[in-house]
């Protein structure tokens, strides 16, 4: 009985169904014109494939000779060639033309290569940032006539006077290597170690690139009283046989200080000006000239400016040192010999070799 009502309402569904479709269907005939047309084109195309693959004439297969097993040459192979040379022909006549790249700044320069004191030159003193000052609020008013200008907020240090005292404090290296003194190098900040050790390289001089010891100048009879001494000759040579008297003798002090950062070393710089120790210092904005004997105005946070500042010094102090030497292998001696003698150093004595700095500096013995 339930599957009989169900296929009552199954066929009930179906006959109410709409017959549209069957009728288009069977209404619907076959384009036959179109199907002729499109293989009447496609019959032309192959006949004209045809036509024009027998109108072209075959080109032969180039013999192949036996002993060189090669072709002969052709025109195109002459075309090759001729377009090559033309080639090269440009590229020979517009080699020339444009701008060549090339690596202009290199950082190790300074440290290997540094300038000689004829080389100073505004622009270089540019490049090396020697010009940048600190800001106007920390400016030392003593710094006033080395000061070009102000922009935003920075004051700008004059390239001319940094050029002028750079040159002075040339000659006064060269002038004390050249009589013999010694020259000390100090530069204590980082990055500056390697450039102090090179410039005192090329004067011949001492280095310090750590901390300064307080009291080494003013009691340098108990601080340096035990630092190793040599003697040397009129060419540099160490002579042997002097170590007893050389540990008699009170320790050595500089004939002059080169100071590359004064505001962290201005107890070395008061010592010196104790003892009347000349001395150089690359002296910023806000920093005070009056404690160094010949400054250098110039930006010291700059490390390129103090690579630039220690090689030229280093330079200056080089030449001072080939002058004496040559005038060594003529005979001539351009400082005064020490005198050895057998006394126990006195406090009075301390830091003093053959009289004071004052009695060298009138002798002859240092610049």
């Amino acid at each position: 009985m339930i599957i009989r009502q169900a296929l009552v309402r199954q066929g009930r569904r179906i006959a109410s169904r709409p017959a549209h479709p069957w009728r288009r269907s069977l209404a619907s005939t076959v384009d036959i014109e179109g199907i002729e047309s499109s293989l009447d084109s496609s019959l032309k195309e192959t006949h004209s494939i045809e036509s024009l693959l027998q109108n072209e004439t075959p080109s032969p297969v180039p013999h192949i000779e036996d002993a060189t097993h090669t072709t002969p040459s052709i025109s195109s192979d002459r075309q090759v060639a001729a377009s090559y040379r033309s080639i090269r022909h440009q590229r020979a006549t517009t080699r020339h033309l444009g701008t060549t790249l090339t690596d202009h700044y290199q950082p190790h320069t300074l440290l290997i290569n540094p300038p000689s004191p004829s080389e100073i030159s505004l622009p270089l003193l540019l490049a090396s940032q020697s010009h940048l000052g600190h800001s106007t609020s920390l400016w030392n008013p003593a710094n006033s006539r080395y000061i070009f200008g102000i922009r935003q907020g920075i004051h700008i240090i004059s390239l001319d006077v940094t050029a002028a005292h750079l040159r002075r404090a040339c000659r006064v290296v060269s002038g004390v290597t050249e009589r013999g003194g010694i020259v000390l190098f100090v530069g204590t900040r980082t990055g500056q170690h390697r450039a102090v050790v090179n410039a005192a390289k090329l004067s011949g001089g001492c280095h310090l690139f750590e901390r300064w010891t307080p009291g080494s100048i003013t009691n340098g009879h108990q601080i340096l009283g035990r630092c190793r001494m040599k003697v040397v000759d009129e060419f540099d040579r160490p002579i042997p046989g002097y170590e007893n008297e050389c540990l008699e003798r009170p320790s050595l002090k500089p004939d002059l200080v080169v100071c590359l950062n004064p505001l962290e070393n201005w107890v070395m710089l008061h010592e010196c000006s104790l003892h009347g120790i000349p001395t150089i210092g690359v002296i910023d904005t806000d920093a005070n000239p009056t404690w160094v004997t010949y400054p250098i105005p110039a930006n010291d946070d700059s490390l390129r400016c103090v690579q630039l500042v220690a090689g030229v010094l280093g330079r200056a102090g080089e030449e001072g040192r080939k002058r004496r030497l040559e005038r060594a292998m003529k005979g001539e001696v351009t400082y005064q010999p020490a005198e050895f003698e057998s006394k126990k150093p006195d406090k009075n004595d301390n830091m003093k070799t053959g009289g004071d700095a004052e009695a060298i500096h009138r002798a002859g013995g240092s610049g």
